[in-house]
């Protein structure tokens, strides 16, 4: 079994919300990533997307790029226009070296909307799994072909949110459609994700770990708030400030002999969350969760 740890920049600035971190340095969040102990990082707002001027800098800090997340339109276009649509991006991965493509659909998304809410995310009717898999079938065979595994997001306020939902987009897409699979959104979606490593051991490509704060998702709820002010209230949190139990989850990925990217993400607001103490406190937290586990 082969680990590699990497972190999303979201902690130092948020794509969704470029009021938090705006004024942070990609210099800065990479110092923060090498020095932390990380082996690479995905890609966000403060990083160039051409592959020769960003190769060196990555180079400079001896860090990879883990991957990026792309959003797909597959409800409002097909695949061929899709898979044109991602070139830029996909060829940026492969001129980085990296092995795992993440997608999320987002044509219908709520989750970047400050005025949308936690409790009204979109859904798809049952006639639109078969050609949105399709069409998901399609591009991951794409993101196949150009040597990198297949990751598909599921999050919050999107069309994949709950167990309902993977449940059909499981049934609706081949094996080579994997999974990002998020402790946090995973959580909060009303599923356990000890239960998909172990029904799905085949469909995990990727892993994000973020920890929860169930009573401030609750109120964030009551309130009839959307994803963003949750965020901001602090729903999220680093791996070992939150309510998640991560030993199960480790034995779990130690049970299918996981191999690949374990990634800290914490959507906070940097203010607020000095984003290197608790990326720091997340790795900590997983890599001794890890080696407890025999997930090396």
């Amino acid at each position: 079994m082969t680990i590699r740890w990497g972190v999303s920049p979201i902690a130092w600035s948020n794509d969704d919300m470029p009021e938090l971190g705006g004024d942070t340095t990609l210099d800065a969040i990479l110092t923060d990533v090498r020095e932390i102990g990380f082996d690479g990082v995905e890609l966000g707002n403060k990083f160039p997307r051409d592959p020769k001027t960003l190769a060196p800098i990555m180079e400079r800090h001896a860090l990879a790029i883990v991957g990026g997340w792309y959003s797909t339109n597959l409800l409002v276009r097909d695949a061929e226009s899709e898979i044109a649509a991602m070139a830029r991006h996909i060829d940026l991965l492969a001129a980085m070296g990296s092995t795992v493509f993440v997608a999320a659909e987002t044509s219908n998304a709520v989750h970047s909307e400050r005025a949308s809410r936690l409790d009204t995310p979109p859904r798809l009717a049952e006639t639109q799994w078969e050609e949105f898999g399709d069409r998901l079938d399609r591009i991951a065979a794409h993101a196949c072909e150009r040597g990198m595994r297949f990751a598909y997001h599921h999050h919050l306020g999107t069309v994949v949110e709950t167990m309902e939902d993977l449940e059909h987009f499981f049934a609706a897409t081949g094996e080579h459609v994997g999974l990002v699979l998020d402790t946090g959104h995973a959580i909060y979606g009303g599923i356990d994700p000890v239960d998909i490593v172990r029904s799905h051991p085949d469909r995990i490509n990727h892993v994000h770990c973020k920890d929860v704060r169930r009573a401030r998702h609750a109120a964030a709820l009551a309130g009839g708030h959307s994803f963003l002010d949750g965020v901001v209230d602090g729903m999220f949190t680093a791996p070992g400030d939150g309510d998640y139990d991560y030993e199960p989850f480790f034995a779990a990925l130690a049970a299918i002999r996981y191999s690949g990217w374990i990634v800290v993400e914490a959507e906070q607001d940097p203010a607020l969350a000095n984003p290197r103490t608790y990326s720091q406190l997340g790795l900590d937290t997983l890599k001794a969760h890890a080696a407890a586990a025999g997930l090396a």
